[in-house]
């Protein structure tokens, strides 16, 4: 049986949750680490030059100069015909469900004044942020609209997108997303030597304010080296799924749900909370069964091989704990119990809830981003949204009279800081 059935309360139940609470720093190993920081090195200090001969490496693509990395632009009038049916139509809509969703999230920034002093809290726009959209397996059409959009919406003045170059030759969709979207600048490059490029900049490819967008191994590796010298989104890592069900649901409905995100990568996480051990069993014996037709079934089952399990509870209580404790990237509540507890999750970054809903039209179709902190991190992050394509900036302005009424405050304060010119320049105020 490919799901394993384990009781929490045990001691192969406390293994289970360590490992599952540790994914975060286990996703990207130090082989991986070590080589990216020589690549991101590399890309920094040789520019072009360590560029092309990283994308002809890892990219299959050998090309004289690097302004050729950056690929022809079409118009949704050139691809339309050659189309898959209907997927100009299902665009349309998913586009208008993240525009819908995103749009109440731009806001402007706003003036206070009490007694004199006049305060502002300003918001900018990013004026030039790198969207990475992955390709390896598949390319990914929706992650163009779930970073590109809340970035127009925010008004950054450009976006550049990266993609493997492979991704992008082949698939129509993904330049037909890229073309409706009005996507000006893309560069063919993937991994870290893209990240690289992105973040520093060489003699072809201009340096970003801020990178976003999922990715492997290599990309999160990079990701998190160049952090602090360009902005970056977060380190979403392989995706997760926890489906905290009671007997009242539907076997095959969970199965369905947690193959799905288990076909992704052999690193995704597929997990099952309930406190029936025989639904859990019903469960695992329909993931079987789903796998002998299911396409990408190598990719999941041995997904599921390595980070699959149902964690049998003692009661629902329990099971909201060790929800909390694993704060996944997308959490389903089906059956009739969990249902009733959405409203004391705290840590999930996508909850969806009842039978007739899936992660899946979280992926595609709901409206919000699908963009999310994995890992362990929606203990903190949240899903990509307008705000992470803004930055904030304050100004103040005290009259003589507000002046001398708050200068002797901040003069004391800094008094006991210990910071002599803060205070004397404070108390400078008093005296004209």
């Amino acid at each position: 049986m490919t799901l394993r059935i384990v009781k929490l309360d045990s001691r192969r139940g406390g293994k289970e949750i360590e490992r599952l609470r540790s994914r975060g720093r286990t996703t990207i190993d130090r082989k991986t680490m070590r080589r990216a920081r020589a690549i991101v090195d590399d890309v920094r200090r040789k520019g072009d030059r360590a560029l092309l001969g990283y994308v002809a490496e890892h990219d299959g693509m050998k090309v004289e100069r690097a302004a050729s990395l950056r690929q022809p632009l079409a118009t949704t009038d050139e691809l339309r015909h050659r189309m898959p049916p209907a997927f100009e139509e299902a665009l349309e809509r998913a586009i208008a469900a993240v525009d819908a969703f995103h749009a109440p999230q731009v806001r402007p920034g706003y003036e206070h004044e009490r007694d004199g002093v006049w305060l502002e809290e300003r918001r900018h726009p990013l004026r030039r942020v790198g969207v990475y959209i992955p390709g390896g397996r598949f390319p990914y059409p929706s992650t163009v609209i779930m970073t590109v959009i809340p970035a127009r919406l925010a008004g950054v003045e450009e976006i550049v997108v990266a993609t493997p170059p492979k991704a992008f030759a082949t698939s129509l969709p993904l330049r037909f997303t890229l073309a409706r979207l009005d996507v000006r600048e893309i560069w063919g490059m993937g991994g870290a030597h893209a990240i690289a490029a992105l973040a520093y900049g060489t003699e072809t490819v201009r340096r970003v304010d801020k990178i976003v967008g999922p990715g492997n191994a290599w990309v999160n590796a990079a990701k998190q080296l160049v952090a602090g010298d360009v902005g970056i989104d977060g380190l979403p890592g392989p995706t997760e799924i926890v489906v905290f069900a009671d007997s009242g649901a539907d076997a095959a409905l969970v199965a369905a749900d947690l193959l799905a995100q288990a076909e992704h990568d052999v690193l995704a996480a597929a997990i099952l909370v309930t406190d029936d051990r025989r639904f859990a069993k019903a469960v695992a014996d329909e993931i079987e069964r789903q796998l002998e037709t299911l396409a990408t079934a190598e990719v999941a089952r041995e997904s599921i091989r390595r980070y699959g399990v149902a964690l049998v509870v003692e009661d629902l209580e329990r099971g909201l704990d060790l929800v909390e404790a694993i704060a996944p990237e997308h959490l389903q509540l089906m059956g009739e119990g969990p249902e009733a507890l959405v409203s004391r999750v705290s840590r999930a970054g996508a909850i969806v809830v009842g039978r007739w809903s899936t992660a899946v039209f979280g992926d595609y179709v709901a409206g919000p981003s699908h963009v999310l902190p994995t890992g362990g991190s929606a203990r903190w992050a949240s899903a990509l949204g307008v705000d992470d394509f803004i930055r904030r900036s304050h100004s103040i302005r005290f009259t003589p009279d507000a002046a001398r009424t708050w200068a002797e405050a901040a003069a004391t304060l800094a008094d006991i800081e210990g910071l002599a010119a803060h205070a004397a320049a404070a108390r400078r105020r008093l005296r004209r």
